[in-house]
């Protein structure tokens, strides 16, 4: 819905007509014949003016307008806006909608235009995509109004000051929510886990049915009722979840409009709502210089709230981030054995060594999975095909910082350090699947 501004609109017809009469007064001084013909042009053209006024303007209340904002916006994802104009002219008439949008999606050309029927309702609706949390604010919602005869315009300005707080995407977070519950995470793209081995806590003995485990059979039971029983576990709960976020300069690099903190916060309220839904306890906290936007791993009702309000106000800094003083506040504030998701990102083997002292501390009473991004802008010089040595040289650079990447999820791994390596846009993907995978697998 969102339209480039054209270069003229219907009601400057006004302005070619007293250009073209201006042009045929000048030829009449030539041809002196055509003085009556601009004569009556002029007339027709004042009457008609005339007319066109009164039909816009005769009317009191000809245009009514409500622009329905939602509660509060996504960000990095496409929020509805909705528009209700209310036509009150007793005929046609065609309507440009200019609405002031907040300056934050710095879009100059927004223009709808419409043909609105007599005396009725139209609804209307455009998508904005915000990609940066904080408050937005709407200014007027300008229409323009103009009649068959489209020579004047009439104006109406409605429904000003008008704000909408930008929070992490709690779309994503519905679009997974149910699938959570129903273990169709597969649907988008999450894998399913072979379980290896059984937890330690015992949910119930059930009937056999096709495609149980066979050594999951309970013989006494079977004997008691003279048909196969079978004992179901259940995976452990009330694990403690930490999604602990790098908001340091290294999160600032920006992918398709967000900054890698943003993907990161959105795959935090994510992975932090399955393990609410799988009765683990979820909690967060950001670091930089110092640790901040703490929320302890609890289950309770209103975690994610808590957890939402935490990051909405969360942004990257310049500063180089203290591992040191994660380090040492995890020692002193998470007692208890927690899967800790690390969001971060280095480039180098170098800029990995320097804080792997912190990292295997926290991996000594932890489980920590570090999750680190791919340089995307990279594989554009890894696949293009180098004819000059200027381009020979930046693919060789660009495979070494790629392959840099690979080595360090082998360095992580050889100190007992899982890592996740992805893009930007799998993020919230892949680390659902790490998340199952720790569970199904019992290592927590």
């Amino acid at each position: 819905m969102l339209k480039k501004l054209k270069p003229f609109y219907i009601k400057d017809r006004f302005f070619f007509g007293c250009i073209g009469i201006a042009i045929l007064y000048i030829f009449s001084f030539v041809f002196p014949r055509l003085l009556n013909i601009v004569s009556l042009l002029l007339l027709v053209f004042v009457g008609l003016t005339a007319l066109d006024t009164l039909l816009l303007f005769l009317t009191k209340k000809g245009i009514d307008a409500t622009r329905i904002l939602p509660e509060k916006f996504s960000n990095g994802d496409q929020n509805p806006i909705s528009l209700s104009i209310e036509n009150y002219y007793t005929f046609n008439v065609n309507a440009k909608i200019i609405d002031e949008i907040p300056e934050q999606f710095q879009i100059r050309n927004f223009n709808i235009e419409r043909k609105l029927e007599a005396s009725s309702t139209t609804a209307l609706q455009y998508e904005l995509r915000p990609t940066e949390r904080g408050e937005y604010h709407f200014g007027k919602l300008n229409i323009y109004i103009t009649s068959v005869f489209g020579l004047v315009s009439r104006r109406f300005s409605v429904s000003d000051n008008a704000m909408v707080p930008t929070y992490p995407s709690f779309m994503q977070l519905r679009k997974y929510d149910l699938l959570a519950i129903s273990n169709n995470l597969h649907q988008y793209g999450i894998k399913k886990v072979r379980k290896l081995g059984h937890t330690m806590e015992f949910e119930q003995i059930k009937d056999y049915v096709l495609g149980d485990d066979l050594r999951t059979i309970n013989w006494k039971a079977t004997a008691k009722r003279n048909q196969l029983m079978v004992n179901q576990f259940q995976d452990e709960k009330s694990q403690p979840v930490y999604s602990v976020i790098d908001k340091g300069r290294v999160m600032k690099m920006p992918f398709d409009g967000l900054t890698l903190v943003d993907y990161a916060i959105n795959a935090a309220l994510v992975i932090s709502n399955i393990a609410l839904k799988k009765q683990d306890k979820a909690g967060i906290f950001t670091f930089s210089k110092k640790v901040e936007n703490r929320v302890v791993a609890e289950r309770r009702t209103s975690q994610m709230n808590l957890i939402l309000e935490a990051l909405y106000n969360v942004d990257t800094d310049f500063f180089e981030s203290d591992f040191s003083r994660l380090y040492a506040d995890i020692k002193r504030n998470i007692t208890h054995r927690s899967l800790i998701l690390l969001y971060t990102n280095f480039e180098t083997l170098d800029g990995l060594h320097r804080q792997m002292p912190y990292l295997k501390g926290i991996a000594k009473n932890h489980l920590l999975v570090v999750v680190f991004f791919k340089n995307t802008e990279l594989n554009t010089f890894i696949k293009q095909k180098a004819e000059t040595v200027q381009q020979a040289y930046d693919k060789v650079i660009a495979e070494k910082f790629a392959f840099e990447k690979r080595l360090i999820v082998n360095e992580l791994k050889k100190y007992g350090i899982y890592s996740i390596l992805t893009t930007p846009e799998n993020l919230t993907i892949d680390t659902i699947n790490k998340y199952l995978e720790i569970k199904a697998r019992g290592l927590l």
